[in-house]
């Protein structure tokens, strides 16, 4: 394993064998940007899947080809660099292009590094699976499926594959030793996270300079304030664009990605002189996939003139728009200014987190926002939510029941978010719908009783009861 927590598996191959597609299909996003022309990929691109059970971080990687101009190379530098941090690598293929010398190449490359290698053999659909798989096992690499990633066809038995072929069995969810909060602080480089934790633990257990990347490794610390006590973890900055700085940031992302999965709480640092930037909005997009509490910290705040802040405080609302159900708050780590609320708010988030939702109050609070606007749909189509009850925590989730479930929009669930979040007082709680199909108790019966006849009946029952008595 390249470090604690969720195993990597990286996407390799070279250009336009559908590596962003398969991507995308695995992560059931749309992080990747995928056309028909070769090597749009250019940086490495980082995601949570789950396959067979296990959640897992996942690589896009630019294609492997014979380098050419700087853009080439440093797509290659990228590329050979999320291989080093991987786990299990996924060397893709194209069926219909068939082994090329680049195939040769690249599957060498890889038997030398000793990472296990699957061979996923993509759209391979409407084709002749036995002349497909004649051609494409002159490579020699097993395991291997065929797949057909924009069908996600073969998907489950590649997701197989890869749990098998890890090194060691990993848990599929997080597990929190000792009590407390544990509590992890990342962000981009030089946010000021090193800065905060010293402030935390009140004595230098950090290295925080004005230099961007100090930080290479998560930092580990424990303390005790007020009665509470917190697992603390300050992760390397995480930087999109590397630049002159991917030796060292090289683990960063990972280890970065690996401890907020660890965590219960996150402490998103962003620089406030700076301003909120699309690597912010990324991070705070990876905490809420993740489940997590999310704390956001403007930092460095007594830098900025009234007018900055006004300005600043409407552009963390725009560009973090996903995220507003999480508590804003404003320091200086380096005055220690702040602070107190800091931890307030990472206190009563994790408190939020870990609250009992009881069935009776989660299914009143279901009512009431069905009686205050009813899921959209015609007659036939109308979705029925009977009942909610909880699910688990980090993410907290509520599991509904009812009919026709599947025809409940993303905007109507994100509305059902919003109204148990205000019915619970959830700040800063990322919470997960799951919906059920409930059985009819009247399928199979060729005459079911309508809810009229049921009434008509219960009544009856109760005033033949009352003429006995």
């Amino acid at each position: 394993m390249t470090g604690s927590g969720l195993p990597v598996v990286a996407i390799v191959g070279r250009p336009n064998v559908g590596k962003s597609t398969l991507f995308n299909a695995l992560t059931r996003t749309r992080d990747a940007l995928v056309a028909d022309m070769p090597g749009v990929t250019r940086d490495r691109i980082y995601g949570r899947a789950e396959v067979a059970g296990q959640r897992l971080i996942l690589i896009d990687t630019g294609g492997l080809e014979a380098a050419g101009d700087e853009i080439e190379r440093g797509r290659e530098r990228q590329t050979r660099m999320a291989i080093d941090e991987s786990d299990v690598v996924i060397l893709l293929t194209d069926a219909r292009s068939g082994i090329v010398p680049a195939d040769l190449e690249i599957t060498g490359w890889l038997r030398a590094l000793g990472k296990p290698i699957i061979h996923a053999i993509n759209k391979s659909d409407g084709l002749d699976a036995d002349a497909v798989l004649a051609e494409n096992l002159e490579l020699g690499v097993s395991p291997y499926c065929l797949i057909s990633s924009s069908h996600r066809r073969g998907l489950d038995q590649l997701g197989q594959a890869v749990v098998d072929s890890l090194p060691e069995p990993v848990a599929a969810g997080a597990t929190f030793s000792g009590e407390g909060i544990h509590l992890a602080l990342i962000g981009r480089p030089n946010a000021g996270k090193s800065t905060l934790l010293n402030r935390f633990l009140g004595y230098e257990r950090a290295l925080a300079t004005p230099v961007p990347g100090t930080t290479r490794d998560p930092i580990h610390a424990q303390v005790e304030r007020d009665g509470q006590r917190f697992h603390l973890v300050d992760t390397a900055g995480i930087r999109r664009r590397r630049g002159s700085h991917e030796g060292i940031e090289r683990f960063s992302t990972i280890k970065a990605l690996q401890a907020m999965e660890q965590a219960q709480v996150v402490v998103l640092m962003m620089d406030a002189v700076e301003g909120i930037t699309d690597q912010d909005a990324r991070l705070a997009g990876h905490v809420v996939e993740a489940g997590r509490g999310l704390v956001l910290a403007l930092n460095k705040w007594d830098g900025l003139s009234e007018k900055e802040r006004q300005a600043l405080l409407q552009a963390a609302s725009d560009r973090l728009y996903f995220a507003l159900f999480a508590p804003v708050v404003t320091l200086s780590a380096l005055h220690g200014s702040g602070l107190g609320e800091l931890i307030d708010a990472v206190t009563h988030v994790h408190r939020c987190a870990v609250v009992e939702l009881p069935t009776p109050k989660l299914t009143r609070a279901l009512r009431a926002a069905v009686e205050a606007h009813a899921p959209p749909g015609g007659k036939q189509a109308t979705p029925k939510l009977r009942y909610a009850h909880a699910g688990g925590v980090f993410p907290t989730r509520i599991v509904i029941h009812g009919s026709r479930t599947r025809q409940v929009s993303e905007q109507y669930q994100r509305y059902l978010i919003n109204s148990f979040r205000r019915a619970f007082d959830l700040t800063g709680v990322s919470i997960s719908l799951v919906f059920r199909e409930s059985d009819n108790p009247y399928a199979g019966r060729r005459n079911p009783l309508t809810p009229r006849q049921i009434q008509k009946r219960r009544r009856l029952k109760k005033f033949t009861q009352r003429g006995r008595g």
